[in-house]
C-alpha cells in the first residue's frame, strides 16, 4: 500500500496554502523519511508565498525549511542516521549525501519539493539536510536550530567576530534577530542594541539580553545609535528585519574604520540597497550571510550544548505553535507581527 502524508502546499503565489494528501516516493539512494514533529514558519517562507521572491517556476510545490522529527525510514547508503533517531531538520547543508529533490504524486498531479520541505507530517529528505540530536532535547526547540538559531547565532559566533565588551546592533528582532541578541550576550557584548516597530518585540529582546532599544520610526536612527555608543557607532551591525531602509541604516551606524555591517534579511524581489562609497573608504565593511556561516554537523550540537547549560535560553523565546491546517493564521500572523517565531505542530491543535 502507498504511504500518503498530509501536506501545505503552495499551488499559486498570492494565494493560500492548500492541505493536500500526498503519495510518498520510495526513497531513492541517500535519502531519508522523517515523520516531523515541528516546523518553523519564517519570512522566507511568507515571501515565497506572497509571490515576494518573483517568479516561481516550481508550482505547485512543498514549503518549510526547518523543523524537528525522528528517522521512519533510511534509502540505500544512508550511515548518519537511523530509524527512530530524532533529528534537526535544516535547509543547511551538512555531510553526507546531497539528494536535490522529490516528487510526491497527488489527486491533482505531480507535487515538486526540493531537498527538504518540513510543511508535511512526513517529508522526504536526504542525509546532509539531517542533524541527529539527543533524545533530551526538546522538538520543538530543535526546530528553530534548523534555521533561527543558525542564522542568527551563527552571524554572531561565526560570521561577525564580536568580542566581548564590542558593541553590537541588531535591526528586527523577529527570530533571527532575537537569537542574534541572545547569542551576542552570552558573549558579553556591550552594548546590545535591540531595534524594531513592535513593542513587544523589543521587550522580548530585553529579556533576552539587549541592554537598549529603539523603535524604528520614532526619529533617526543613526545619532541614537552614536549616542549610545560615545559617538563611534557600532562595532558590528546585523540586519535581520529584511527592509532595505533596515539595510542602510544598519551600515550608516557602523563605525567608521571598521565597523562591519552583516546582512541577513531577505528584501522583496527587485529591491536595491543604497550606500554611501566614501564610508567604505573609511574602512566601514558590509557582508552578506548565508545562514550565519553555520556548518550543521558541528554547530548544531554546539547549540544543543549551549541550551543545555543554560547559555542560550531557547524558552524564552516565545513560540505560537498552529495546526498544520491553520498554517495560513500563521503566515498572516507572522506578517502582521502579531508572534515573534511561529511554529507548526503536527500532532495537535493550537496553544495558546
Amino acid at each position: 500500500m502507498t504511504e500518503m502524508t498530509q501536506a501545505a502546499i503552495l499551488f499559486e503565489t498570492g494565494k493560500p496554502l492548500r492541505i493536500v494528501e500526498l503519495s510518498i516516493p520510495a526513497l531513492k539512494p541517500g535519502q531519508v523519511l522523517v515523520d516531523v514533529a515541528f516546523s518553523g514558519v519564517c519570512h522566507s517562507q511568507l515571501n515565497e508565498v506572497r509571490g515576494r521572491k518573483g517568479p516561481d517556476r516550481f508550482l505547485p510545490h512543498a514549503l518549510g525549511h526547518e523543523g524537528a522529527g525522528t528517522v521512519v525510514a533510511v534509502g540505500e547508503g544512508v550511515t548518519k542516521a537511523a530509524p527512530g533517531d530524532p533529528v534537526v531538520l535544516s535547509w543547511l547543508k551538512g555531510g553526507g549525501a546531497d539528494v536535490p529533490g522529490t516528487v510526491y504524486g497527488s489527486a491533482e498531479g505531480p507535487v515538486n519539493s526540493g531537498a527538504i520541505s518540513t510543511f508535511m507530517r512526513r517529508t522526504v529528505t536526504c542525509e546532509n539536510r539531517i542533524t541527529v540530536i539527543p533524545p533530551s532535547m526538546p522538538l520543538d526547540l530543535a526546530a528553530l536550530l534548523g534555521c533561527a538559531i543558525p542564522t542568527g547565532a551563527g552571524i554572531v559566533f561565526n560570521a561577525s567576530g564580536l568580542k566581548r565588551g564590542q558593541s553590537v546592533a541588531v535591526f528586527g528582532t523577529g527570530g533571527i534577530g532575537l537569537c542574534a541578541v541572545m547569542a551576542a550576550a552570552s558573549l558579553g557584548a556591550a552594548p546590545i542594541i535591540a531595534i524594531d516597530v513592535n513593542p513587544d518585540k523589543l521587550a522580548k529582546a530585553r529579556e533576552l539580553g539587549a541592554t537598549h532599544t529603539l523603535t524604528a520610526g520614532e526619529g533617526d536612527l543613526v545619532p541614537a545609535i552614536r549616542n549610545l555608543t560615545g559617538g563611534k557607532g557600532v562595532d558590528v551591525a546585523i540586519e535581520s528585519a529584511g527592509r532595505v531602509e533596515a539595510m542602510e541604516s544598519a551600515f550608516e551606524s557602523g563605525a567608521a574604520g571598521g565597523g562591519l555591517c552583516i546582512v541577513a534579511g531577505n528584501p522583496p524581489h527587485g529591491q536595491v540597497m543604497r550606500i554611501n562609497p566614501f564610508s567604505l573608504i573609511g574602512g566601514k565593511r558590509i557582508a552578506g550571510t548565508w545562514g550565519g556561516e553555520s556548518r550543521p554537523d558541528t554547530d548544531i550540537p554546539r547549540y544543543v550544548e549551549m541550551f543545555a547549560d543554560g547559555r542560550l535560553p531557547l524558552r524564552k523565546l516565545g513560540m505560537d505553535a498552529y495546526p498544520l491546517d491553520e498554517i495560513n493564521r500563521a503566515l498572516d500572523d507572522l506578517e502582521a507581527g502579531r508572534v515573534v517565531r511561529a511554529m507548526i505542530r503536527m500532532d495537535q491543535k493550537r496553544q495558546s
